[in-house]
């Protein structure tokens, strides 16, 4: 995958994009790419880090200077639940509509004596 086109920070190695961070080397083909959204899920960073052939000195600051860069959402949990308790947000079921089944027109007729439908350009 090429680089974003938000450059924020190169190394020998890595670079902080608008995407995350990202290997240098095209070769990889976005492999090792970390997305902003996995930016904070230390499992995913260190399972990237493990990985042969990564300079473990220019990663570790490529992930420094992108969290500092993309800073970690609040999870909308607690968030959620405080609109719930002032009753903001309805949590009544729902019902969805019961759409009617659909009804074929062409019973009882030959196929060939159906008018055809053709795209017009």
């Amino acid at each position: 995958m090429a680089l974003h086109r938000d450059i924020f920070w190169v190394g020998r190695q890595w670079a902080v994009t608008g995407a995350g961070v990202q290997a240098v080397d095209q070769r990889l083909r976005g492999v090792l790419d970390i997305d902003v959204a996995r930016l904070w899920d230390d499992a995913h960073v260190q399972s990237r880090r493990a990985k042969p052939g990564v300079n473990v000195e220019d990663f570790d600051k490529a992930v420094t200077m992108a969290r500092s860069r993309h800073p970690q959402t609040p999870v909308l949990a607690p968030i959620i639940a405080q609109l719930e308790a002032l009753g903001v947000i309805d949590t009544s079921p729902v019902e969805s509509p019961v759409l009617p089944a659909m009804q074929l027109r062409a019973e009882g007729k030959l196929a060939r004596f159906l008018p055809q439908w053709r795209i017009r350009r």
